[in-house]
């Protein structure tokens, strides 16, 4: 069963953010306050990258007169689900021939540099990790996107979005190699961000991501943001706050 997370108030959100900003002022002498984003499904809607390629797929079955194009075609956010596999049963799209082939094709594009410029800020990103910069912490982009296939797109993608990076105080975080499971990735990587600062916060779209964080950091504000995640999620464990994006006002 797909658990139903139980998300903060409003009001209660945006007291929550104001005291994540308020927890980003540093203390001279003191370790620099840190904030942790992840990107997918956190800071940014990746959905719209999904869109623009079975869009592309469409017009490549349309050009073989394929019965499936037209659903392709049509495709919308609400329609996608988690794993493209799932969105295919969802879409009456249940072939085998065509599912490997929609596969093949989405897998090697969406974990692309090219294709990130699709991707769109959730509401309130953007500005709610300016106001975190600008009250004095550090910025740390903690991503399970590996390097070497999409960290030169996601550098570009935060920039063209709007998100403090590439100046002082601000980290892109990557996998070296896509093959190692985030979680595992984000729970052997994690303790080293002492090596930034202190962590006051952290903000994930995935329960196992955003309980290890409560782990490794027990005094900091741990978010998870209730977009999408993997099926099978663990529970989140106490203490863990909901949010749907980052309204501070």
């Amino acid at each position: 069963m797909v658990p139903v997370f139980k998300r903060l108030p409003l009001s209660e959100q945006q007291s929550l953010m104001a005291r994540i900003v308020a927890r980003c002022k540093g203390t001279p002498g003191q370790p620099s306050p840190v904030v942790v984003f992840d990107l997918d499904g956190t800071l940014m809607d990746n959905r719209p990258r999904t869109l623009a390629i079975l869009r592309e797929l469409a017009f490549e079955l349309k050009n073989e007169a394929h019965s499936a194009a037209e659903v392709f075609a049509a495709a919308r956010a609400e329609h996608l689900a988690y794993l493209l596999g799932d969105t295919l049963r969802k879409l009456g799209l249940e072939h085998p021939e065509l599912a490997t082939r929609a596969e093949a094709y989405w897998k090697s594009r969406f974990f692309s540099d090219e294709y990130l410029k699709h991707d769109v800020a959730i509401e309130g990103a953007v500005e709610f990790a300016k106001a975190c910069y600008a009250a004095g912490a550090v910025l740390v982009y903690f991503t399970g996107r590996d390097l070497p296939l999409m960290g030169l797109g996601s550098f570009q993608s935060l920039r063209d979005l709007g998100f403090p990076i590439g100046i002082v105080g601000t980290e892109l975080v990557c996998k070296p190699d896509a093959k190692i499971p985030d979680e595992l990735f984000k729970r052997e990587e994690g303790p080293k961000l002492l090596r930034v600062g202190r962590v006051v916060a952290a903000f994930d779209n995935e329960p196992g991501n955003c309980n290890a964080f409560r782990e490794m950091n027990p005094e900091a504000e741990v978010v998870f943001v209730d977009t999408q995640h993997l099926p099978g999620a663990p529970p989140l464990e106490a203490g863990v706050h909901i949010v749907a994006d980052f309204r501070m006002a």
